[in-house]
């Protein structure tokens, strides 16, 4: 059960906020009690188990996530080369441009 204050009510009257009384929606008979997950009742054995489990699963994901930035790392550099040599690619053209500009743009008639 959920109480609500009507704050309408004592607003007008000026007197204390009235309270409901509000059924919740969980779907349970009144009185039962939900048991704890089934994880607070695993054995010591189990805990161990699961414990060990985490942190191979900790260790797995630290070692791919190393990858993954040595990945990206490699992916970056090459990328860096790449706007390097399309640089020059560019300013050679352009270069060249600027030459046959020259050649053709002051050719005696």
């Amino acid at each position: 059960m959920a109480v609500t204050g009507d704050e309408t009510e004592s607003a007008a009257t000026g007197d204390m906020p009235a309270y409901h009384m509000r059924s919740t929606s969980s779907g349970l008979p009144q009185g039962m009690v939900m048991a704890p997950s089934p994880r607070a009742i695993h054995s010591p054995e189990q805990q161990a188990e699961a414990t060990l489990k985490r942190e191979v699963r900790l260790m797995k994901n630290r070692q791919a996530a190393r990858e993954c930035r040595r990945k990206k790392k490699e992916y970056v550099k090459c990328l860096e080369n790449r706007v390097a040599v399309l640089e020059n690619q560019n300013k050679t053209l352009i270069e060249e441009l600027r030459a046959l500009k020259d050649i053709y743009c002051h050719k005696p008639e």
